[in-house]
């Protein structure tokens, strides 16, 4: 009798099987594959904001070529308003408004050649869904108490009329350089959100409403310069009455600061002209609000000698307003080469041998070995330096200011406490940039007298100062170290305790670094401190440690970090309950969990074989929004409350996917030659038959399998897109990288080789249609592996290096810094300079086995590259070249690193298609590979 009735249920069953199977098989034919149009059409989601109150969220959905939207979606009644080209929305305090930039038409942008029509905005009003347009207008802001919105509008373009032209023979003489430079306002509009009424005030350079909103400071800055000031608009009555806060002919006035809570105004002010090019300095004022008072708090006689107060400034207030915080200027850094305001200079009689005059045009640059940073670098850095400040702090109480920075200590670190702040200081280890990396000594900074206790030395790592300013913690030599400000003494937190904090996975020649501070208690009470798995807190009184995440994460190889639900919070409160982000180290999926300051365990909130990205929580409600995604699902937005109770989905950004074929990611594992355990990615096509083989791409860099769970972001560019690729045949493959110091090269061939191997052995893929594929560092690795193995059919190269030993001493133009410190301490690998091992720089060098290679290769460069020197393209390219190899070089005039222009990037996303068409599906050649594309011009 069982048998029987399991028969029929057996014959019930697979019969249910080939049902779904012809099903699915019909589903699948239906859909379509990706095309490359498809790709351009795709929506990515792009500043998520929730409102303070968590009734709203709104987001701009852009896709990769074309326009945009604006949405914005109310979450108790599922209320949805879009806006066309809308980008960058910010809601109100009060959720009843949402401003956003509107971008002109794309076809307009690709119409226009040098001018390029301006953007416009639009205001929202969610309670009716009304949308008001605002044309070329560059900035706005609303005031806190959401009842006025400001907005400047571009500067007017006046065309003369053609009866007011003058024929070219009474041309009239060019203004000079700095009358054309000179800054003009323009108009600004205020507008009442209640009433929709308006004024405008022309000539407007800089606006910012007071936290209290009852002001509007601006200020003026006209074309003859007599109505120049700061001034304020007084939003307390109706009729909006404007007055001068200080009004000066032709002065100048720059960095508006509001008090975060109250009414006074700080804010520079020169009496020189806005120029600032005569070396005079600013001065720092204070208008305060009540009493309409203005008051000099630091003039420009103040400031010690050699330094002024620049125009280009920041200004902030402490919490407390009884601080302002400003910057000084090196005198020595102003640009005196400018001429003076309309002064003409009389013809001189021209001496060709007056070797003086002759030496004033001279263009050259001299390279020093003993330059703190080479001359790449220092032009690089200039457009910074040239406008750099140091730190200084007014104190309103004692009416005093003291300089917390210098050139010896450049970079201060605010803080909110009364007492210090955290200095860096790379000055004594600049010259090791080029071959080290960055170094820093550690400064505790009174802000009480400008006087500094140096912490710690030669620091390559993180450091933090606690909310109250006593402690200071900071890794070195694989510990965390907690220096108390108040007795001056070190204490090792880490080295009693049998676990690492130190990055477990670092194989890089370098020390290890840690995992970084995730926080501090109340009252300096104690530091929260990240090690691989867990979060561990540390009594700042007696360093007794508690791991808040239990052990759990170490238990179950799963990743918690804290989750910022409040951006501006400094400190948490004991047993206050912090939300954490989890990943899955081993199966790579995510998760929410919560555990408490002070406790020992965690507890989940949701988990699923999913990605999850947290985004925001509402400021004043116990509302969050986050994404979840797979490598078939779209990183939505949902939301939800902070248990995770009942999760909601409020967007739809691509529901076209559905009409695609698509392909399914899975997990594999497998040893390195050297018996490393590793981990992929395997993206199957989307109509993927059991038993047949496949053409198969290897994309890799370092570490790729956690992305299985990650939704492949669909646009053109320089990376082979996994969908598109998928939905037309092919299988992508993403496998780890474990590398060696020293061997990185050999290393990358260990791992690669048996990884693709297994695919071979599981039936997956086709032995003889398997591509490689790397950019930049994998690049590198693919110019390498392909002279170690003859298994990959074909190889496409971006910006790979391709001759370590004249890479080591290139320049990467981006940054100017020399390229030796990646060879020695980084990314390439090697472990010392090129006389240390010079067997080993050509020992990974693919050039020196060009011989070696079998595999076709595409090699792709911008001739404008800024972290690879493009002519290690051209080295590998000539060295095939000559050995008469198949190899094609891909030159994108005028590009970076990775292309950005759309055609070119387009173009080569085509032709890395093209070519793993030929060699991976034996599809007709095209001409460019078979003939290449001869020399014809631009």
């Amino acid at each position: 009798m069982y048998r029987r009735i399991n028969l029929r249920i057996t014959w019930v069953f697979v019969l249910f099987l080939g049902i779904i199977l012809v099903s699915q098989a019909t589903e699948s034919e239906q859909k379509k594959a990706l095309t490359f149009q498809d790709v351009m059409k795709f929506k990515e989601i792009r500043n998520p904001v929730i409102s303070e109150d968590g009734l709203w969220v709104t987001y701009s959905s852009q896709p990769d070529r074309g326009d945009g939207e604006v949405v914005v979606y109310g979450i108790k009644k599922g209320k949805v308003f879009t806006v066309e080209r809308g980008s960058s929305p910010v809601i109100s305090k009060n959720s009843r408004w949402v401003a956003m930039a509107v971008k002109p038409k794309a076809v307009e942008l690709e119409k226009a050649k040098k001018k390029k029509p301006k953007q416009g905005i639009a205001l929202l009003e969610t309670t009716t869904g009304n949308v008001a347009h605002f044309e070329k207008v560059k900035s706005f802001a609303f005031s806190d108490d959401s009842k006025w919105f400001a907005y400047l509008k571009f500067e007017e373009e006046e065309k003369p009329k053609e009866a007011e032209k003058k024929p070219s023979e009474e041309k009239e003489e060019s203004a000079p350089e700095d009358e054309k430079k000179k800054k003009i306002g323009s108009a600004m509009v205020l507008r009442c959100l209640d009433s929709g009424k308006e004024i405008q005030i022309p000539y407007v350079l800089s606006c910012a409403f007071d936290s209290s909103s009852k002001y509007l400071a601006y200020v003026v800055a006209c074309i003859e310069g007599k109505d120049n000031g700061l001034y304020y608009v007084d939003l307390t009555h109706e009729t909006l009455p404007k007055a001068p806060v200080v009004k000066k002919e032709n002065g100048s006035f720059a960095s508006l600061a509001w008090t975060k809570k109250g009414s006074n105004l700080a804010f520079l002010s020169n009496s020189e002209g806005r120029e600032n090019n005569d070396g005079s300095s600013f001065s720092l004022w204070i208008w305060e609000g009540k009493t309409k008072k203005t008051i000099q708090a630091v003039s420009e006689k103040d400031v010690p000698d050699g330094w002024i107060i620049p125009e280009k400034n920041q200004i902030s207030w402490s919490q407390d307003n009884n601080r302002i915080f400003f910057g000084f200027k090196p005198k020595d850094l102003l640009d005196t080469e400018k001429k003076e305001k309309g002064e003409k200079k009389e013809e001189e009689a021209i001496d060709l041998y007056d070797t003086e005059k002759i030496l004033e045009k001279r263009e050259v640059d001299v390279w020093h070995w003993n330059d703190p940073f080479i001359i790449t670098h220092q032009k690089n850095m200039w457009p910074r330096v040239k406008d750099q400040t140091y730190l200084v702090v007014y104190n309103l109480d004692s009416k005093r200011f003291f300089q917390l920075g210098d050139k010896n200590v450049p970079r201060v670190q605010q803080n909110e406490n009364p007492n210090f702040a955290l200095g860096f200081s790379d000055v004594p280890y600049r010259k090791e940039v080029t071959w080290y990396g960055i170094l820093n000594d550690v400064y505790l900074v009174s802000l009480n007298d400008g006087s500094r206790r140096k912490v710690v030395s030669r620091l390559e790592d993180r450091s933090s100062l606690s909310p109250d300013g006593r402690y200071v913690v900071y890794y070195k030599e694989k510990h965390w170290h907690l220096f108390d400000g108040k007795t001056g003494t070190f204490r090792n937190l880490t080295e009693r305790l049998d676990v690492p904090f130190f990055d477990e996975d670092h194989d890089y020649p370098s020390r290890e670094p840690g995992y970084g501070v995730a926080g501090w208690v109340k009252d300096d009470k104690a530091v929260l401190i990240y090690d691989k798995y867990g979060i561990w807190q540390f009594s700042t009184k007696t360093g007794k440690a508690v791991n808040i995440t239990g052990g759990k994460g170490r238990q179950n190889e799963v990743t918690f970090r804290t989750l910022r639900l409040d951006p501006e919070k400094r400190f948490l409160k004991d047993n206050e309950q912090v939300l954490l982000s989890a990943y899955h180290n081993m199966d790579k999926h995510y998760g929410f969990y919560a555990c408490r300051v002070g406790k020992s365990g965690v507890k989940k909130l949701l988990e699923e074989k999913k990605r999850f990205r947290f985004l925001a929580k509402a400021k004043k409600a116990d509302v969050l929004i986050y994404t979840r995604e797979s490598f078939k699902e779209f990183p939505d937005i949902w939301v939800t409350d902070l248990k995770f109770s009942a999760p909601n989905k409020i967007s739809d950004v691509n529901p076209q996917i559905e009409e695609f074929v698509w392909g399914s990611a899975e997990l594999v594992e497998w040893n390195s030659a050297d018996g490393i355990p590793l981990q992929g990615v395997l993206i199957k096509p989307g109509n993927y038959e059991p038993g047949k083989r496949y053409p198969v791409i290897v994309y890799f860099y370092r570490f790729f399998s956690q992305r299985l769970y990650e939704f492949n972001q669909m646009v053109i560019n320089h990376r082979p897109n996994f969908p598109f690729y998928t939905s037309n045949g092919y299988v992508i493959f993403l496998p780890d990288i474990r590398f060696e110091v020293g061997h990185p090269g050999f290393a990358s061939t260990k791992c690669l080789v048996p990884g693709v191997q297994k695919l071979i052995d599981m039936g997956v893929a086709d032995p003889n249609a398997i591509g490689l594929h790397g950019h930049s560092w994998s690049g590198y690795q693919t110019a390498f592996v392909i002279t170690q193995t003859n298994i990959f059919a074909a190889a496409i190269a971006g910006a790979p290096v391709s001759n370590m030993t004249s890479a080591y001493s290139g320049i990467r133009w981006g940054s100017g810094l020399a390229r030796q410190f990646q060879y020695e301490k980084n990314q390439s690998r090697i472990g010392g300079s090129l006389w240390e091992y010079p067997e080993l720089y050509i020992e990974n060098s693919p050039v020196f086995f060009a011989n070696r290679i079998h595999t076709p290769l595409l090699i792709m460069f911008g001739d404008e590259d800024g972290a690879v020197p493009w002519y290690q393209g051209i080295e590998l390219y000539l060295a095939m070249r000559r050995l008469e190899k198949d190899c094609i070089f891909l030159q994108y005039r005028g590009e970076p690193h990775h292309p950005q222009k759309y055609p070119n990037k387009l173009d080569y996303s085509i032709k890395m298609k093209e070519y793993f068409d030929h060699y991976l599906k034996g599809m007709p050649a095209p001409d460019w590979i078979t003939n290449g594309v001869p020399y014809r011009g631009k």
